[in-house]
């Protein structure tokens, strides 16, 4: 198969990859209600797992990124697969709440970075022209796991034990995302040095790219977006029931939000190619702050429907841009690296969610503040956006791939 029709199997296989991980740790949520039924455990100490897996992304976005730029994008998304399978079977059989923060936190959010960055990084490469569209379509493929893992887990924990559904839930990771993983191949272009044969590379090393304004900027943009967005996305399911709406039909709110995002992310990707990813990034951002306190209106389940619908459209287009604004200002031999950065810093972002909008409903009964708050720092978001500005050519004066890598 040539290169312009295997760049869309790794695409595809970038969509199932990142659908099965960010889908089996979403999960949570759904098991949320259950899980403290059945143990005593708090919500915010069940919550407190899922801002303890976003930490390990965190960290593990940076390593498994500059790892992909070593050994390549297949090796590091293989372990990762085997390691999403794994954790979930030892959280299932977690016995206390500090077990299951540590297996679920840890461990499957340490896997689950092993999928996101790599499998970005790797697909921009493959790319040279609508790019935004490509890594829009993986993107795709990661925002079906609320049409499909969430409303599997909540079908399991209707009918099993939670940690029988958690256990079913890590056999159907292993068959999915193992054989998957053994499809991506690393760009034509990239040999085993991480270098290209036929673009050239700015000539910068990793100390002038992370101390670089650019991307400082980009780190910080991608963490207020993620805190935006956070909350929101973790605590919905379980509004929904404070508010009286049943589990089943509470947990298609979040598809709802889902099916949304999968438009947002081939229209923001379109518009990306189109108008430029930085221009489009912005204007979603401040469409997003808008978008999250939606939910602070929605008490019935039209309401949560036309909330999620508007939020999930946005904050869903948005995401994949940073890979395509990455890609179009940093040296591609450090994509890994420099994605990771950002999915570190968004990760970091998403670990706010849980926390705090856990502390607010246990302290105040209700979740609305926590919609309130994501709006201003989506704002905050907005604006951070709005002070990037691409390398100028004296800053970034192309050479040779071959000069390049005598400056790194």
């Amino acid at each position: 198969m040539n290169r312009v029709s295997y760049r869309w199997v790794i695409v595809a296989a970038g969509g199932l990859l990142g659908c099965v991980a960010i889908g089996a740790m979403f999960s949570l949520p759904v098991f949320l209600v259950p899980i403290v039924r059945e143990t005593g455990w708090s919500v915010t100490g069940v919550s407190t797992a899922m801002t303890i897996g976003f930490l390990a992304m965190a960290v593990g976005s940076v390593l498994w990124g500059m790892l992909s730029d070593r050994w390549g994008a297949r090796v590091v998304v293989l372990i990762g697969s085997l390691g999403v399978a794994a954790s979930l079977a030892l959280a299932s059989r977690a016995t206390s709440l500090l077990e299951f923060q540590l297996a679920f936190g840890i461990l499957v959010g340490g896997a689950t970075a092993a999928i996101f960055a790599p499998m970005m990084a790797c697909v921009t490469g493959w790319f040279q022209t609508h790019r935004s569209l490509a890594v829009s379509l993986v993107s795709v493929g990661m925002g079906m796991a609320p049409m499909t893992m969430a409303p599997f887990a909540a079908w399991l924990v209707s009918h099993h034990h939670w940690r029988t559904s958690l256990l079913i839930i890590a056999a159907v990771s292993a068959a999915l995302m193992i054989p998957t993983a053994l499809l991506v191949r690393r760009p034509p272009e990239v040999k085993a040095v991480g270098r290209s044969d036929t673009e050239t590379t700015p000539d910068m090393t990793l100390r002038q790219v992370v101390r670089s304004p650019q991307f400082v900027i980009l780190l910080l943009t991608n963490f207020f977006c993620c805190a935006t967005h956070s909350g929101p996305i973790f605590h919905t399911v379980s509004y929904a029931v404070a508010c009286g709406i049943p589990m089943i039909s509470a947990v298609t709110i979040y598809s709802v939000e889902g099916l949304a995002g999968l438009g947002g992310r081939v229209v923001f990707g379109l518009l990306g190619d189109r108008f430029g990813a930085k221009r489009i990034l912005a204007s979603g951002l401040l469409l997003q702050a808008f978008g999250a306190t939606g939910y602070f209106f929605a008490s019935e389940l039209t309401g949560f429907y036309l909330a999620a619908a508007t939020f999930g459209f946005i904050y869903a287009g948005v995401m994949p841009l940073y890979a395509v604004l990455a890609r179009e200002n940093f040296p591609p031999r450090m994509m890994g690296t420099v994605i990771g950065g950002t999915a570190m810093a968004g990760s970091l972002g998403m670990a706010s969610g849980p926390l705090v909008g856990g502390l607010i409903f246990d302290r105040l009964g209700s979740y609305g503040w926590l919609y309130l708050g994501s709006g201003a720092i989506g704002v905050g978001a907005f604006l951070i956006a709005l002070t990037f500005k691409p390398f100028s050519q004296g800053q970034l004066e192309p050479v040779p791939a071959a000069e390049g890598a005598s400056s790194g």
